[in-house]
């Protein structure tokens, strides 16, 4: 039962860094980032004709005849479509690719990719098989009742839409607009290819990819930073990342002491404030809320250099949740929010264990009152659940094993919640001989410690699954040794990999990534290369560069993520170098009041499960999309409003909770509307800062007459309105 080896991550040393970056400076790591953009897919129609080049797919097998454009097929079947204008990676294959179905009531349907072979027909073409049934269960009948436009995804790319009969062909459905017939015989035509890498020294190609990497890599992306990685490139400022100093020098952690959990103790607490002296009224915020953690945590992410630590450490805080909901002081915050930082880019085992024994997620979920007379089995619940395995079997790349009933396969069950809560029994807090316990303070920064005889010592079964680490505990162990025991039976299951993968792409970059995307990354999860498993620098830096991510526009309707309200505040914030409401410093930091109203109270979680569940669909759609599930008619108003306070006016300073406020420095965008009366710089500048590079021509159609109805005497006005109708529409609330 020894733990197994090559548990522990193995980081970058000191010197290889600082060896990147010498090499860096001299201008030739530039050019190792990947080119970012893959070809278009193209799906093949019939000659002169937009109907999809198809077939049934058992007719298919061992024929060399020419693939025909079938007249119709029912639901259940399976059909071959063709596609061309790919360039796959090794390995890749049918699960890197999406097929949507549009029917002639706009509702749309996911169907099945169960098979990618190459064409005997032509080299460059593809043989795609697709299940005529709806993936995500949103199926109705009247669908299956002519004409739809079939499309393709891949890397977040769209294809042409082509014409296919369900059931019968003709109906209402019209073709998009400028389609093309683009038949098999012109099938080379269609291959263009990625663009070429460039064989400059100096700079990073792709503008419109920089922005989107810092959109997903930090709070925000400004000038600076665009200008930094444009020099040396995406990976350079990945190793820099990885070795920088957090928090920052100029921001670190709020040293708030424990207070007694009584706050109306006139000695240990604040006491009673009853006379309402500012003193009094200070001291319960700064301890007893988390003003001063959500005003450190917005000043980091705005003006803080280790952004994509900052950056990743809120995102595994999204699912390792604690919430001020039950976390009384800021200080008990803290000590959780360093666990979350310091293991950003280690290892995910060592991760596990000390957020299992710190005493915030002790008291969250209970695990620091449970003893084996009084067992509480929350944590090791959401330990499973949420935190590792999840509660379903897991193939690698993230999509559900089936039994032979077509149902999925439970990872464990209650008898296996039942023996891991009698392995977390006993533990408390380190209220004596700890560097942090005090008299009659209950010790919230120190791990918890064990109190063997409040532990349960009979024998124990866990996760079962093949070669299973430690699936048998037996009788009489110590508890700190069952501890270890029982985290390696979690961190060895094979569902940590594609778990914990999927959860991070969707906090940085998509809400719904293709399988093929979950598992490239799960794969380094379960070995970086090294032979180590869990390190999440490997991890993270997977996540960044993998092609599904990168690229200078992605075409997919579905590719992307709502922003979070964090993530909407501080990105327009940083876009505009916001600074104090009279612009002589930095913002305080107290912009909490934006986010909380868009449904995102920072450090106050409504529940364990998060402000919103990975797996949310939007109601109606074939489109997952987590934060959708805190979008609502109020959030969705209180968008605009959070707009309107900062394009408009700002956050005044000079009060007890608001010392300095915040505002935007729009100098620079009123030097950009003043030097052309047409607004075309400017909305070239906003395109740039908000949209990399993305604005559609109609958005553009429609804002610039807005814009240019503001006089072009009244530059700031013009500003205002260009900045205001960007930050709302939906193309900017949707970070792709």
């Amino acid at each position: 039962m020894k733990r197994p080896e090559a548990g522990r991550s193995r980081s970058v040393s000191i010197a290889t860094a600082v060896i990147i970056g010498l090499l860096a400076s001299i201008n030739i790591f530039s050019q190792v980032d990947p080119n970012p953009n893959s070809p278009v897919p193209v799906l093949l129609s019939q000659e002169g004709s937009t109907r999809a080049l198809a077939e049934p797919a058992e007719e298919s097998r061992g024929s060399k005849r020419q693939p025909f454009a079938g007249a119709a097929f029912p639901l259940n079947a399976k059909v071959n479509l063709y596609v061309t204008n790919i360039d796959l990676m090794e390995g890749e294959g049918a699960n890197a690719f999406r097929v949507y179905l549009e029917d002639s009531q706009k509702r749309q349907y996911r169907v099945p990719v169960v098979d990618l072979q190459p064409s005997e027909y032509q080299k460059g073409v593809y043989r795609v098989t697709i299940y005529l049934r709806d993936e995500l269960g949103f199926w109705e009948q009247p669908a299956a009742n002519g004409d739809v436009l079939v499309r393709l995804t891949w890397r977040g790319l769209s294809s042409n839409r082509v014409r296919l009969g369900l059931g019968k062909t003709g109906g209402e459905i019209k073709d998009d607009p400028g389609s093309q017939p683009t038949p098999l015989s012109q099938a080379a035509s269609f291959m263009t290819g990625a663009e070429p890498p460039t064989s400059e020294y100096v700079g990073y190609r792709w503008s419109g990819d920089r922005m989107r990497f810092l959109q997903q890599a930090t709070f925000g992306a400004n000038r600076s930073l665009d200008d930094r990685i444009r020099r040396i490139g995406l990976r350079t400022y990945l190793a820099e990342q990885f070795e920088a100093p957090y928090p920052s020098l100029t921001n670190p952690y709020p040293n708030i002491p424990l207070k007694h959990i009584d706050n109306s103790n006139s000695t240990l607490g604040c006491g009673m404030f009853a006379d309402g002296t500012p003193e009094r009224r200070i001291c319960n915020r700064d301890h007893y809320t988390q003003y001063p953690l959500q005003n450190w945590f917005f000043k980091e992410a705005l003006y803080g250099e280790p952004q994509l630590r900052h950056r990743v450490a809120w995102a595994l805080g999204q699912f390792w949740v604690v919430s001020g909901v039950d976390t009384q002081q800021s200080s008990w915050m803290i000590a959780y929010h360093k666990i979350l930082s310091q293991h950003a880019f280690g290892n995910y085992r060592d991760l596990m264990r000390d957020m299992t024994l710190n005493p915030a997620m002790g008291n969250y979920l209970d695990m620091v009152r449970s003893t084996k007379n009084n067992p509480n089995e929350n944590y090791p619940r959401e330990i499973l659940q949420l935190f590792s395995v999840g509660l379903f079997m897991l193939n690698q790349d993230g999509t559900l094993m089936l039994d032979g009933n077509n149902q999925p396969i439970p990872t464990y069950d209650q008898s296996t919640v039942d023996n891991f809560t009698k392995v977390m029994t006993g533990w408390t807090f380190c209220n004596v001989g700890c560097p942090n316990s005090a008299p009659s303070i209950v010790n919230y920064k120190d791990p918890m410690i064990l109190n063997q005889t409040n532990h349960d010592v009979t024998a124990k079964t866990l996760l079962a699954y093949p070669n299973a680490v430690n699936q048998n505990i037996p009788a009489g162990l110590n508890g700190n040794t069952e501890l270890e025991l029982a985290l390696d039976n979690i961190f060895y299951h094979p569902n940590v990999g594609p778990f914990v993968s999927k959860l991070l792409i969707q906090h940085m970059v998509t809400s719904d990534p293709t399988p093929a995307y979950v598992g490239r990354v799960a794969a380094v999860f379960n070995n970086n290369g090294f032979g180590v498993r869990g390190d999440l620098k490997a991890v993270v830096k997977a996540i960044l560069l993998d092609p599904e991510a990168r690229g200078d526009v992605k075409t997919d309707p579905n590719f992307g993520k709502l922003r979070e309200p964090v993530q909407l505040v501080t990105n327009v914030l940083k876009a505009f170098d916001a600074k104090s409401a009279n612009l002589t410093q930095q913002s305080d930091g107290v912009i909490n009041g934006l986010t909380n109203p868009l449904g995102q109270n920072v450090f106050y979680s409504p529940t364990v499960f998060n402000y919103f569940p990975p797996d949310y669909t939007i109601p109606g759609t074939a489109l997952i999309g987590p934060e959708f599930g805190i979008m609502t008619t109020g959030t969705s108003i209180g968008r605009l409003n959070f707009a309107n306070t900062m394009v408009y006016n700002r956050i005044n300073g000079g009060s007890e909770n608001t010392p300095l406020g915040t505002s935007l420095d729009l100098t620079e965008m009123d030097a950009y509307s003043t030097a052309d009366p047409t607004g075309n710089l400017l909305l070239d500048e906003l395109n740039k800062r908000l949209l990399h590079y993305t604005m559609s021509p109609q958005m553009r159609a429609t804002i610039l007459p807005a814009v240019t109805a503001v006089a072009s005497s009244n530059p700031r006005a013009r500003v205002q309105a260009a900045i205001y109708l960007v930050a709302t529409s939906s193309q900017f609330q949707v970070q792709r």
